[in-house]
């Protein structure tokens, strides 16, 4: 038996732990702002709950988090696999690219979300979206960024199972 397989067993199963505990976290926290913020949100103020959840923005967001959550029950999974000393399998590059999938699919909808609040946008000087036109290209940004991290990730990944499989025909 490997000294440093015992050694290290306890600290990476705790450092996944935490980390699979962030990740609930985050959901939690996610959910809890998609519930809260169409009631406090500015137009929505004095409507009943049935209009200010049939609004087709808030469906939009709604049916965006889809791809977000999915997301994050892959990156639980990615971990778990790495937990169990499974990093270096095909189910680990599978969900490396599935994260990657929902990253454009969350960045292709926000870039849809901003296409149509500039288009919807009368410009009487009531409404300014550019807040929300910053944030649209921020969280793009970040979706871009973590897609292009998971591709590498995924890429490399493949090349060690790969390479895994090699040494595991030759041995």
């Amino acid at each position: 038996m490997n000294v440093y397989k015992l050694y290290a067993s306890p600290m990476k199963k705790s450092s996944t732990l935490f980390l699979q505990g962030v990740i609930v976290l985050v959901g939690i926290i996610a959910l809890a702002i998609m519930i809260r913020f169409p009631m406090t949100e500015g137009r929505a103020v004095n409507l009943d709950l049935f209009s200010i959840y049939a609004d087709p923005f808030i469906v939009f967001g709604y049916l965006a988090s889809i791809p977000f959550y999915f997301a994050l029950y892959q990156a639980f999974k990615l971990l778990g696999y790495i937990g169990q000393n499974k990093v270096f399998s095909p189910n680990s590059v599978k969900t490396l690219r599935t994260i990657k999938y929902c990253a454009l699919i969350i960045g292709a909808s926000i870039v849809m979300a901003a296409a149509y609040i500039r288009i919807s946008f009368d410009g009487n000087g009531d409404d300014d979206p550019a807040g929300f036109m910053a944030m649209c290209i921020v969280t793009t940004f970040i979706s871009i960024v973590v897609a292009t991290a998971a591709a590498v990730f995924e890429k490399t990944l493949q090349s060690a199972v790969d390479m895994k499989s090699e040494n595991d025909l030759t041995v």
